[in-house]
């Protein structure tokens, strides 16, 4: 083949145009383009062809693992005979039982002895649904070594003796469980192909060798067909692997335990000395008050960003758009949780949660991604909670926060290097990452659905046809 002709498809509001592709790039777009020998050609049927969407923030590896694991919260587990009842059919991975998307509303605030009357047979951890904290059962407690574990994320009761709570402990927990290979990506490949995502920004910090080669295997082998940026690239890594891009360096304040002003004004300058701009995880006010201190001594470097501003005074603003940053949100948050936040965020906070018009109103740079597998993964329902902000009782959070259809689309269209920036449009000379609907963009804006994309391209190549 040639190259590839899509027919008949609408391109910015014009019908009835076509686009020729050629070496990954678009080539020629117009009306009455004529199919060249040996031309494949991809027939658009009138829907509309749009630059492929980028996931600005997800978490590969922890989206597959999530596939073999067992759900532990709404809406598959909603109380604790449910959980129980889950748990125990829950088959084992390496002697383990993994539990994740755990919700206190199920059976409270778990520990060890929580877990224990839960299933105490076999050993058990299960994540809370934000992913900042695994529960072990007392077999679990025993196998980890908690007793005499030294990480500070083990939490502790008055008595010295471990709950079998672990906060922010991924790595030190992963070290300690037996050994097996990162999961394979294949079928998340297909999920984002399929949502006609072409590029994906991978959140998870600190990744280690594995990991990163792990993603790298998959890009190579094509299972994994959105380009990928990685945040968790070390800052002592002087070569990316092949089909990775090193985006900026992830940072965690973590709700659990901030930083030291000193630590983290260490830690943002040690990326700047390295050429890497960051990517910092702030969900309270306390964390984007000390992020913005930091930065105003270090200075902003192009490219730094806000991961999730969960909770974004409006006095805090002008400050914000000030500095340059931009923001990386999720208002999949809302519909997914927001009745959860309603109930247990103070009222006055309210307006605050995942702040999405006035942050472009005062001129910041606002990209909408998932977090999956902690936040919906479509990211057409990611849209639509962006435009309606609805929970799944129906009520609205922070009616003045909503986008309108266009801006939430616009806010998965930036780059991987410009998240939040001009949306990429289709023109001659650009890369052939593009997303084919089955419905004018007209219609797919008036409600949005993964169901309209009928073909998804990543560099001129067709990696899912409906």
């Amino acid at each position: 083949m040639s190259g590839l002709l899509v027919h008949d498809a609408e391109v910015d509001g014009v019908r009835g145009a076509a686009v020729r592709i050629g070496a990954g790039r678009v080539t020629e777009v117009g009306a009455g383009l004529r199919e060249l020998p040996g031309e494949e050609v991809l027939d658009a049927a009138g829907g509309a062809l749009l630059p492929g969407l980028h996931d600005a923030h997800l978490h590969l590896h922890a989206l597959a693992a999530a596939d073999r694991s067992v759900a532990c919260g709404p809406p598959a587990v909603t109380d604790p005979e449910q959980l129980a009842t889950a748990l125990a059919a829950a088959p084992a991975a390496g002697g383990w039982v993994r539990g994740i998307g755990y919700v206190e509303s199920v059976a409270g605030d778990l520990d060890a002895a929580a877990l224990d009357r839960l299933h105490g047979a076999r050993p058990v951890r299960v994540q809370q649904r934000s992913g900042a904290l695994w529960t072990v059962n007392s077999r679990g407690a025993e196998i980890l070594g908690l007793v005499a574990a030294v990480h500070p994320g083990v939490e502790r009761d008055g008595r010295g003796v471990p709950t079998g709570r672990l906060w922010r402990a991924d790595d030190w927990l992963r070290s300690r469980l037996p050994r097996s290979a990162p999961p394979d990506l294949a079928a998340v490949g297909a999920r984002l192909a399929r949502l006609g995502i072409t590029s994906v920004t991978d959140a998870t910090p600190d990744l280690d060798d594995a990991a990163l080669s792990a993603i790298a295997d998959a890009v190579a082998r094509g299972v994994l067909p959105p380009r990928v940026e990685v945040l968790g690239v070390p800052l002592g890594r002087r070569e990316v692997l092949p089909g990775l891009v090193a985006g900026p360096y992830k940072i965690v304040l973590a709700d659990s335990g901030l930083p030291s002003l000193g630590d983290l004004v260490d830690r943002i300058r040690a990326a700047h000395d390295a050429g890497r701009s960051v990517a910092v995880h702030c969900v309270t006010r306390e964390a984007l008050v000390l992020l913005l201190v930091a930065l105003g001594i270090t200075g902003v470097r192009l490219g730094d960003r806000v991961e999730h501003a969960a909770l974004v005074p409006v006095e805090l603003l002008d400050e914000l758009a000030a500095t340059g940053l931009r923001v990386v949100t999720q208002p999949g948050f809302l519909s997914a949780r927001g009745d959860d936040y309603l109930r247990d965020v103070p009222a006055i906070d309210h307006a605050d949660l995942y702040r999405c018009a006035s942050i472009l109103a005062a001129g910041v740079p606002l990209a909408l991604s998932s977090d999956a597998p902690y936040g919906p993964l479509d990211p057409w329902a990611v849209m639509t909670a962006a435009v309606h902000r609805r929970t799944a009782s129906g009520a609205v959070v922070g009616a003045a926060e909503t986008l309108t259809p266009a801006q939430a689309l616009a806010g998965y269209l930036g780059s991987p290097g410009n998240p939040g920036g001009a949306p990429r449009r289709v023109r001659v000379g650009s890369t052939a990452d593009l997303v084919v609907l089955d419905r004018t963009l007209t219609d797919v804006l008036h409600a949005p659905t993964s169901d309209a994309v009928q073909g998804t391209l990543v560099g001129g190549r067709v990696v899912f046809a409906r």
